[in-house]
């Protein structure tokens, strides 16, 4: 009697060999693309009009069930975020943030407007200084001071 390694063995020689004998048996295709064209006037184009009909359907209803589920039933589809306590604090910070800088912007803008009509002011004044042609105020000179060594 055989021993079982010499078994398993002879088994496994048997499967490779049959292995190989089906590659080599198997057509190769000399292209590895697609014709379309082959049987192309074979095909009944009132098939393939309801079979693309019946796909905008399907397409279709599944978009509506799907919108539907969002909009009515969300929470059956999408996880509750409350439950993922660091992903819930995270979004909280976020908003948070969010208002803040808001707020800030607002702050900006108010202190901006002034600057705004300043500048405003002073177009309109040179624009009216040189319709006029007269002097505007005299410049003063700045002179810089000598650096100050320690």
């Amino acid at each position: 009697m055989a021993s079982k390694p010499s078994v398993l063995l002879v088994l496994m020689l048997a499967v490779t060999t049959v292995t190989v004998v089906a590659q080599r048996r198997r057509p190769t295709s000399t292209s590895s693309e697609w014709n379309y064209r082959d049987g192309s006037e074979k095909v009944n184009m009132r098939n393939v009009a309801n079979l693309t009909q019946v796909l905008d359907d399907w397409r279709f209803d599944i978009l509506s069930q799907m919108r539907n589920l969002l909009q009515n039933e969300h929470q059956s589809v999408l996880p509750d975020y409350a439950r993922i306590s660091p992903l819930a604090e995270a979004l909280d910070d976020l908003y948070k943030e969010f208002n803040a800088l808001k707020a800030h912007l607002g702050d900006l803008t108010e202190k901006f407007t002034a600057i705004e009509t300043f500048v405003d002011e002073v177009k309109a004044g040179r624009a009216s200084a040189v319709g006029n042609n007269s002097p505007s105020a005299p410049r003063r000179a700045v002179k810089k001071k000598p650096p100050t060594s320690s």
